[in-house]
Parts: C-alpha cells; sequence; structure tokens
C-alpha cells in the first residue's frame, strides 16, 4: 500500500480499505500505513473487585481458614493482592480486544516479517499462528536470534499483525525489581550514573543519528507540503523556544539540561543574552563549552556547567528566562514536585520559564506500557515521569506558576525522529564497527518504534503559522501512537507580575516574531 502516491501535501479518505480512517501522505512525516489500534481492555472496577473477592472466596472455601474472621481477610488480601494483579494484567493484556476494528490487519504469517534463527524460539512461536510477546520479540532481535525481513520501520507498521503485547514474566520481573525501586527511591547517584553511563557513550555515537546540530529533543515543522531537513526542524525549536521566552539583551538564561549546548550557544549568540547551560554528562559538558567558543562567544557570555540539577547555585531570582526541554522525565515523580519548586525561586518574579517535557495520553493501550518499560530499560534508564498533560499542569500550578500557553508537539517529534532514524541508517559501518551489531540494532528499533508512537497528538497542534491554504492540511494531519511532547509556558501567579507585557510573544496566538538569526556551527 502506497501513502507517497500523492501530491505534496494532503491527505486521502481510503474508505475502500479502511471505512471512516483517514490516511495521510504528507512528505513531512512518515505517514502511518496501518493506523490501527490495539488492546486496550482494562478497568479499574474490574482489578479492584477481584483483590476484594478473591480473598473472601478463597477465605469460604478453604477449611483451613474459613473458620478465620476480620484479620484473617485481610491477612489473605495481602497475601494474595500481587498473584491477582499479576494475573489480571496477564489475562487482559494476551486476550482483550482491539479497541475498534475499523483498520482491517493484514493477516500475513509471521514469516513475511522476520526470521527466527534461534531453535528454542523458533519451537516455540515458530511452528504455530500465535504472535509473538513484543518484549521476546525486540530482546531475541537484539541477540541476533531474530532477523528482521526488509526495514525495521516498515516491520513495526505492521506489528498489530505480528505481535502481541501481553505482558511476559521479564516484564512482571522488570517492573517489580528494577521500576518500581527507581521510582521509588530516586536518589541523585542513581540519576548521576544512569545518565553518564548513557550520554557519556561518546559523542560520535549520538551525532551519526542527532547531526550537527546534537539536540536530542523534538523539532518543529513549520512546513508541512515538503520535507525539511533536520538541521530546519531544530533551528525552528531554537528560534521559537527563544521567542516565547522573549529573550533580549541581558537577560540571564538557564537552561537546566542543556544537553550538547546547542541552545545555550544559539541564545547567547543571536539574542545577547548571559546564558548558563546545566548538564551532567561529562562529556556533553566539554562539547558545549567547545561549541560556545567555536561560535565566537566568551565564557563570560555562556557557559556550560556539569552538575545535577540539585546543585545548581540557590539564589531567589538569580534567572529571569528558564529553560528546561525533556529534562524533567530523568527528575523522576518523587522528586517532581521539589525539583519545580526549585526552578520557581530560581526564577525571577517577573521572569518566564518554557518547560518542554516527553508525556504521555491518557487512554493507553498495552502496546504503550510495554514501549514505555522498553525505553526505560534500555533508552532512557531512570526517566520514570513521563506522564499526562493534566499531572504536568497540575503539578506546575502547584509549584506557583501560572500557564501562558500549551502547545503539543507529537508528530513533530515523529518527524525529528524519522530523520534520526534515517542518519542512523546511514551510518551503519561506523556504529558496527565501533559499538557492534547489538547496539546498531537496538537503536535502529527504538527510532522506528518511536517515529510510530509519536505520531500521536492529544489535541490540535497550532505552533509555527502556515499559509492559509495549507489550515486544512494541518487540521487533517493523522497520528497514533501513546507518547507525545508538551511545550508548556509559564510565568510566576502572582498579582504583580506584568502579564500584558507578554502579549507580543504569545506566538500560539500571535506566531513567532519575525527575526532573522544564525545558525549554530
Amino acid at each position: 500500500m502506497d501513502t507517497s502516491q500523492e501530491s505534496q501535501g494532503g491527505s486521502r479518505q481510503v474508505s475502500e480499505l479502511f471505512p471512516g480512517v483517514r490516511l495521510t501522505s504528507v512528505p513531512t512525516i512518515k505517514n502511518a500505513p496501518l493506523p490501527a489500534e490495539g488492546n486496550g481492555s482494562f478497568s479499574n472496577v474490574q482489578l479492584a473487585l477481584l483483590l476484594l473477592l478473591v480473598p473472601y472466596a478463597v477465605k469460604s472455601l478453604l477449611p483451613l481458614v474459613s473458620r478465620g474472621g476480620f484479620y484473617t481477610y485481610w491477612f489473605l488480601f495481602l497475601l494474595l493482592g500481587i498473584p491477582v494483579t499479576i494475573t489480571y494484567w496477564t489475562i487482559m493484556s494476551h486476550y482483550g480486544s482491539r479497541k475498534n476494528t475499523k483498520v482491517t490487519l493484514p493477516g500475513k504469517p509471521a514469516s513475511d516479517y522476520y526470521t527466527i534463527k534461534d531453535a528454542d524460539l523458533k519451537h516455540q512461536y515458530g511452528y504455530t499462528a500465535d504472535r509473538i510477546p513484543m518484549q521476546i520479540f525486540h530482546d531475541a532481535y537484539f541477540e541476533g536470534k531474530i532477523d528482521i525481513k526488509g526495514d525495521v520501520l516498515e516491520a513495526l507498521e505492521s506489528r498489530f499483525d505480528w505481535a502481541s503485547f501481553g505482558f511476559t514474566v521479564e516484564l512482571f520481573k522488570y517492573v517489580f525489581f528494577n521500576f518500581i525501586p527507581d521510582v521509588i527511591f530516586h536518589t541523585q547517584a542513581q540519576d548521576e550514573e544512569q545518565i553518564r553511563d548513557n550520554y557519556d557513550r561518546g559523542n560520535d555515537f549520538y551525532e551519526w543519528f542527532l547531526g550537527p546540530r546534537m539536540i536530542y529533543t523534538s523539532g518543529v515543522v513549520s512546513d508541512i507540503t515538503r520535507e525539511e531537513t533536520l538541521e530546519e526542524l531544530q533551528d525552528n525549536k531554537l528560534k521559537l523556544v527563544c521567542d516565547k521566552l522573549d529573550l533580549k539583551p541581558g537577560d540571564r538564561l538557564l537552561d537546566i539540561g542543556c544537553g550538547w549546548g546547542t541552545l545555550t550557544a544559539f541564545a547567547a549568540k543571536n539574542y545577547g543574552v548571559d546564558a548558563t547551560g546545566i548538564t551532567l554528562a561529562r562529556e556533553q559538558a566539554s562539547f558545549g563549552n567547545d561549541r560556545i567558543q567555536a561560535n565566537g562567544l566568551s565564557q563570560d557570555q555562556a557557559r556550560i556547567l556539569c552538575l545535577d540539577y540539585r546543585d545548581i547555585p540557590k539564589g531567589k531570582g538569580r534567572f529571569n528566562k528558564i529553560v528546561s526541554l525533556e529534562m524533567a522525565e530523568h527528575v523522576g515523580i518523587r522528586r517532581y514536585n521539589a525539583f519545580l519548586q526549585e526552578v520557581y525561586d530560581l526564577l525571577d518574579d517577573n521572569g518566564t520559564f518554557v518547560f518542554q517535557v516527553a508525556g504521555l495520553r491518557p487512554h493507553w493501550q498495552y502496546h504503550d506500557l510495554v514501549w514505555g518499560l522498553f525505553m526505560n530499560k534500555y533508552i532512557f534508564p531512570g526517566a520514570d515521569a513521563s506522564c499526562a498533560l493534566n499531572w504536568v499542569i497540575g503539578r506546575l500550578e502547584k509549584a506557583g506558576f501560572e500557564v501562558k500557553s500549551v502547545d503539543v508537539l507529537g508528530v513533530h517529534y515523529s518527524a525529528t525522529i524519522w530523520r534520526w532514524y534515517k542518519n542512523w541508517l546511514a551510518n551503519e559501518d561506523k556504529v558496527v564497527e565501533k559499538y557492534g551489531r547489538r547496539m546498531f540494532r537496538l537503536w535502529t528499533f527504538f527510532l522506528g518504534w518511536s517515529t510510530i508512537v509519536a505520531r500521536y497528538d492529544i489535541y490540535p497542534f497550532h505552533v509555527l503559522p502556515l499559509q492559509e491554504d495549507h489550515l486544512d492540511l494541518r487540521l487533517q494531519l493523522f497520528s497514533e501512537g501513546g507518547s507525545s511532547v508538551f511545550q508548556i509556558t509559564l510565568h510566576k501567579n502572582l498579582n504583580a507580575y506584568p502579564r500584558i507585557e507578554g502579549v507580543p510573544s504569545h506566538t500560539s496566538i500571535h506566531g513567532a516574531p519575525k527575526r532573522e538569526v544564525i545558525p549554530i556551527v
């Protein structure tokens, strides 16, 4: 099925294939050829009833405990709670129905999508019609026990046709012995170990998919009628963020979780601000300071500091502009409120805070959970604070912030990751030579799956103005998946805050101000 045969831009109704489903054929994203819904069968009410009734039934049926009373019941409740929960999740994730069946699955044999090379796996899944659990599949693929036929991203587009998203023993083990302890404790030492192990792997590793900008966050699409380059998407984002911050010469900017320092250097170079970037990764800090120097900036104008966000020198109102792009996920749920309170204290009472964070849609499906656990285990360990938008807004308001605007960048992130994916494939030989075939496969799988998952947007988006005749195309963009990105502009909720002065930089209403900028080198 070819979704790219239409003229540039636009969408098509394919009622002969998927009644009531609109497919797109715009060049700026990887269009969904099979936007199927997965299994989302789950009920808190059902689980609660099982947790309450199963101990009562056991108490009544087994003679040895039937004579027990109130305390026996609650003992059984505590004893059986986890097994009942695991059983419920297992049954519902394996046998629940799809949310809807508007999109018909191809029904092809698994052998059309992949080849099993391992004898044990072939015995278990190679001779049956059962779909292989995705966790078992991707682990086997990383280890070379399974080969995907053709392009990985294309195979993942049809994942509901050949994979199941039921919870496995390995997933439950990871949840109970890794994920939950990380969420509960989330120590500073944990953050330092996980961040440095990940981001100090090697700048070349990341450059092979991030490109010369070295920005590991979502870019922004400005024109859906053409395939903007990755650098254009990232430059659009850099300019948009600086415009939302309403940067002016002399502003004191703090970039928390600055990565390789591109935004820090860009803001100092183009807007004349005093910019400070913060990262835990030593390689990122060194790269960022070299980039600042290469762009003709002194350490008096911009600098990258290698330290934990908890160790940012305190001082109320030290910065009048603060930005944090997709770093708060690593803060963790446990310390989220404390982190936002620290940002509040560091921000001047008349200052602006731009907060970009990856998040999830509330109406999840099991493939969203399997994807999230895959990401937590292999790609972003310790990043447990990707939550729904209402949860994020609630924490921000609790910390004392007032929301000025919210933009949802899920489709933009999909466009960005698709370009990362193509860059990564183009550098296969270099990656395999230095980091091995397993690492190449793991990141190929991550970038391909994330391209799909990020296509979902929870709300209509409006970031950069499009020409009026493209408006219908923007509103018709189809997207699917379970992850998104929220870009939130905030200031302190104080009576004395000069809100009217922020109207010109309210980009969601007026569009970004026109300004020529110089790209980072």
